[in-house]
């Protein structure tokens, strides 16, 4: 069971084949501001308790809250900075266990964990399908929001160097 954090400039998963069952990857802290929070809401989810304090108050939120499609778009720029597959895109077929556990307030600290729960390589094209479970969690160690896509990545390249060695 790898443990993974990607270090800017160097490449840990080229391939499918590189991935293996229980690969663990680590995102790094990002700060989430109040000014984030209301300018993501007011364009994409215009709810009081994303846009105005003392409206946030009066919520089942008891206060000023992102929107979970904010928290989403945060965990998906934390696992691209996660770069699970490599240098390959993060292309997806869809995603499984969405859930918000927990709000995520002004001056959180979110990161990402993401662990590979399910490999299966495709029968009739050179890429395979990969689960990885990824977890938010704030700086208190509070999981915040869990999602899991279906993801696309490619295998290594046949050689066609016509050595015999079929790397």
């Amino acid at each position: 069971m790898a443990d993974v954090r990607h270090i800017p400039g160097e490449t840990m998963i080229e391939w499918f084949e590189d991935l293996s069952l229980g690969m663990r990857f680590k995102s790094g802290p990002v700060e989430v501001s109040e000014q984030e929070i209301k300018q993501f809401a007011a364009k994409f989810d215009p709810q009081p308790f994303h846009l105005d304090d003392d409206a946030a108050q009066k919520t089942m939120f008891k206060g000023l809250a992102a929107s979970g499609w904010h928290t989403a778009a945060i965990a998906m720029s934390l696992a691209l900075q996660a770069r699970p597959f490599g240098p390959h895109p993060l292309i997806g077929l869809g995603v499984d266990g969405l859930r918000w556990l927990l709000p995520v307030r002004p001056g959180d600290m979110l990161s990402l964990e993401g662990e590979v729960v399910d490999l299966k390589p495709s029968r009739t094209k050179p890429q395979g399908t990969v689960l990885v479970k990824w977890t938010a969690y704030n700086q208190n160690g509070d999981a915040v929001y869990t999602f899991t896509p279906i993801a696309l990545v490619p295998c290594r390249p046949k050689s066609d160097g016509g050595d015999g060695l079929g790397q």
